[in-house]
């Protein structure tokens, strides 16, 4: 049997949405399609089915993601690309990571179909230039980008869920494939004398494994699918059996002038083997019909055997001479060659991190690692420094700290000062993110010194600026300007792009914190030189000391621009930390604009997205333990107290900043004024930097001045007027403010007030639909007819903030248009809900 003559059925519902999606792209409504499913489910041929049907004017790009030990840098846009000539082609042959961004953008010049499958095993390089690219399709004329994956291959921390999760205000299609009814299965097992119930049952409606069962043995059915497939395997004549087990051992699909010496000649066998339906010729390449075949007959090879299988591929790449060096480190691994893998991994993994790949180049370190004793000693140095940094940039802050030590060590043995120095510098910032402030300094110092001794300016500028940041960092900028400014002139005899840009960032930081005008435009200016030179590390710090600053100032207008303008760059660039940074301020808009619900949502998914949150705890358990306290969560508590005493350690003024207004907020609503006070005394020791002063003013309240709900009928309870006070406790009411709702109602009682209003309560929180209160808001006008710059004016919000709103509610409701979310508002007579 065919597999598509299975796989193909009821599917042709998908197939022509599909070819109504990219006819629509044609009439200039350019669009993302996200199709998933489970393995075996179809996607691949559904796929197939579409390209065969899309009109020969419309340019098909496919490229698809494979299952390697560390996935290859943009291999999937590589292969998607070739032979067009275009400039994408261009700047990947350059080795260019940094120009394929706008040479993305170029190809799209004409009505283009991109297909990149089975994006659950891409590469972060891969992933960032895809991202950047949907999110620009709105610019494009004809263009639909079509990505595949399997939705039950994520976990929580999947790289691919935070991916999914910066994709709120682009225009998606989100196509599911559900596995086959029982009545398909039934028409399918039509005829082969096989009960259709118990096939349903077996397979679950999938029909790869429907496929695999029909084809083995007809007076049985498998205990397991895996039976199923390896019972098809088991039916090949053993010269067949030999070519089967070694393709099963190469991920990627094999080239066709490659595939004699792959399979040592024995053609016949080729035959056979694809005569049965386990392998397949496309084009210019053989593979496997489906992943999950590959992997049920590698899985079963004698680890012996399966040595041997790589071994003879290793020496065929070397031989042949047109490899990749990631493939190399595969198969170098499984082969159990040691001395090629200690020779390719380091080198595969700077390839992979200089393309953005750090999840890839943390691989390729830690396949090499068990052999590092094996290295020279400067290699194995420079081999651990490396992986600590990786650790660093994966959120692995603690093992960060760990790696950075042993570097340091090597180091020191080889007397060599400006390697030192470097690696120095680097364990300072991976102490500092782990919190670990008071060692940072330490070693920051010690770099200096060290750097001194070597008489280079271009190391002595960046363990000069290094401390600068620290001094800022930690509340004394008074310190830190002269010598950020040191630095600085160092950076420029040396030609240091990148501390040039850091300089800036800090000084601004620190004349914005000793009140000068001039610090905001010296952090803007930092992002712009970082951008102009290709120092992104800088461009990403600059963002997020941007937006912190913003939200002390409370600048809200700029800081939402930061915001979009960075978590954009920071997710398209692969700087996990920084999006969690700036993902924590999203938060805190969330909370001012009164989206709670929408507030701890992302709070919690960034607590769950990582194990070592480092320094970057302060802010988000601060956000959330102020949320929390809000509402009277007996959680906020621990979660302010903690997140106070953390402050007080890392002594880092943004964080000291945010702690204590979490915790001030948590003592004044529960009329602790013994703690405010302590929390009072605490900062009056940094009570000589301004924002610290400043902040010592506002302390416990200063509400009213945000156009912040909550703080706005704060404001109104803290009156005195009863219609005011009335007035504030229905705020606090909607947006479920259980502890300041109390307050009020004692300031009515103190008035001599006597019904007291029970409020809204909990049917305008707990909505049909499941939104915000803000998103309802948006929903109700566009229900009304109102465009999204005519909701923006009646809400007093940004014209994007109601375009992100809006992509929120059409994917909250599954709704593909605007017309059916106002269908559905109109159903739920949400008018009514608004209006209770």
């Amino acid at each position: 049997m065919r597999q598509s003559a299975v796989e193909l059925v009821e599917r042709d519902a998908q197939v022509q949405e599909l070819l109504d999606i990219v006819e629509a792209a044609r009439g200039g409504q350019s669009s993302t399609v996200l199709l998933t499913g489970e393995a075996g489910v179809g996607k691949t041929s559904l796929i197939r089915e579409l390209t065969g049907a899309i009109d020969p004017g419309v340019r098909v790009l496919a490229g698809s993601c494979d299952d390697f030990l560390a996935p290859p840098p943009l291999q999937p846009l590589r292969d998607a690309f070739r032979r067009t000539a275009g400039p994408l082609e261009r700047a990947l042959a350059a080795d260019d990571p940094k120009s394929a961004f706008d040479a993305i953008l170029a190809e799209f010049t004409r009505p283009t179909v991109l297909i990149v499958e089975d994006l659950h095993w891409a590469d972060d390089a891969t992933l960032d230039l895809l991202r950047y690219l949907v999110r620009r399709l709105d610019r494009l004329t004809a263009a639909v980008v079509v990505l595949t994956y399997r939705e039950d291959s994520l976990d929580p921390r999947h790289p691919l869920r935070t991916w999914l999760g910066a994709l709120t205000d682009v225009r998606l299609h989100r196509i599911a494939l559900p596995p086959l009814s029982l009545e398909a299965v039934r028409a399918i097992a039509n005829g082969t004398g096989r009960d259709a119930a118990e096939l349903y049952e077996l397979t679950g409606g999938n029909p790869f494994y429907l496929t695999e069962v029909l084809a083995a043995p007809a007076d049985t059915i498998p205990a397991t699918v895996v039976d199923a497939v390896l019972a098809r395997f088991r039916r090949l004549d053993p010269e067949s059996l030999a070519v089967v087990e070694q393709l099963s051992v190469v991920p990627a699909p094999i080239p066709v002038q490659y595939i004699a010496e792959v399979i040592k000649y024995r053609l016949n066998g080729l035959t056979q083997a694809e005569q049965a339906g386990v392998v397949e010729t496309h084009g210019d390449v053989v593979a496997f019909r489906h992943e999950l075949t590959r992997r049920a007959i590698e899985q079963t090879l004698p680890p012996v055997h399966r040595r041997l299988l790589n071994a003879h591929i290793l020496q065929l790449m070397l031989r042949c001479g047109d490899q990749h060096r990631f493939q190399l480190v595969h198969h170098a691994l499984e082969a159990g060659d040691i001395e090629l893998l200690l020779e390719h991994a380091p080198r595969a993994a700077q390839e992979a991190s200089r393309a953005g790949s750090h999840r890839q180049a943390l691989a390729h370190l830690e396949a090499v690692l068990p052999y590092a004793e094996r290295l020279a000693l400067p290699a194995r140095a420079a081999l651990i420094d490396a992986h600590a940094w990786e650790l660093h940039i994966a959120h692995k802050f603690a093992e960060a700290v760990e790696a950075g030590c042993r570097a340091v060590e090597l180091f020191e043995q080889l007397g060599e000062s400006v390697e030192l120095a470097e690696s120095l510098i680097r364990q300072a910032r991976c102490l500092y993110m782990a919190g670990e402030t008071d060692c940072s300094i330490k070693t920051v110092d010690r770099a200096i010194e060290v750097a001194d001794g070597t008489g280079s300016t271009s190391v002595q500028s960046a363990a000069k600026a290094s401390r600068g940041m620290l001094l800022v960092l930690t509340g004394s900028p008074k310190d830190a300007v002269p010598l950020l400014e040191e630095a600085h002139e160092l950076a420029v005899e040396a030609g240091r792009t990148d501390i040039d840009a850091l300089c800036h960032n800090y000084l601004g930081l620190a004349w914005c914190d000793l009140g000068s005008p001039t610090g905001l435009p010296s952090l803007r200016t930092s992002i712009t030189l970082g951008l102009t030179t290709g120092d992104y590390e800088a461009v990403a710090r600059g963002y997020t000391n941007l937006a912190e600053m913003l939200y002390r100032r409370r600048e809200w207008v700029e800081l939402e621009d930061c915001l979009h303008r960075g978590l954009e760059f920071v997710r398209e660039h692969g700087f996990g930390s920084h999006a969690y940074n700036l993902e924590v301020h999203e938060a805190l808009l969330d909370l001012r604009r009164g989206e709670w619900q929408a507030a701890e949502q992302r709070l919690r998914r960034l607590l769950d997205s990582v194990d070592d949150e480092g320094m970057l705890s302060v802010m988000s358990r601060a956000a959330l333990g102020r949320l929390l306290a809000r509402r009277g969560d007996p959680e906020a508590r621990d979660l302010v107290v903690q997140t106070w005493e953390r402050a007080l350690e890392q002594r880092s003024l943004t964080g000291l900043a945010y702690a204590s207004a979490a915790y001030s907020e948590y003592a004044w609503l529960n009329d602790r004024p013994d703690l405010v006070l302590s929390i009072k005394q605490e900062l009056a020791r940094l009570a000589g930097v301004p924002a610290m002063t400043e902040l010592l003013e506002k302390l416990p309240r200063g509400w009213g001045r945000s156009g912040d709900p909550y703080e706005e009928a704060l404001r109104l309870v803290e009156s005195g007027e009863t219609e005011s006070i009335l007035q504030g406790l229905q705020i606090l009411d909607r947006l479920g403010a259980g502890p300041a709702m109390a307050l009020a109602r004692r300031r009515l009682k103190e008035l001599g007030v006597v019904r007291i209003p029970r409020g809204v309560q909990a049917r305008t929180r707990q909505n049909p639909a499941g939104l915000t209160e803000r998103q309802l808001d948006v929903l109700v006008l566009l229900a009304d007819g109102m465009t999204n710059p005519q909701i923006a004016a009646e809400l007093v919000l940004s014209v994007r903030t109601v375009d992100r709103h809006v992509s929120a509610i059409l994917a909250r409701l599954n709704a593909r248009t605007r017309q059916e979310a106002a269908a559905m508002a109109r159903s739920l007579d949400l008018h009514r809900v608004r209006s209770a």
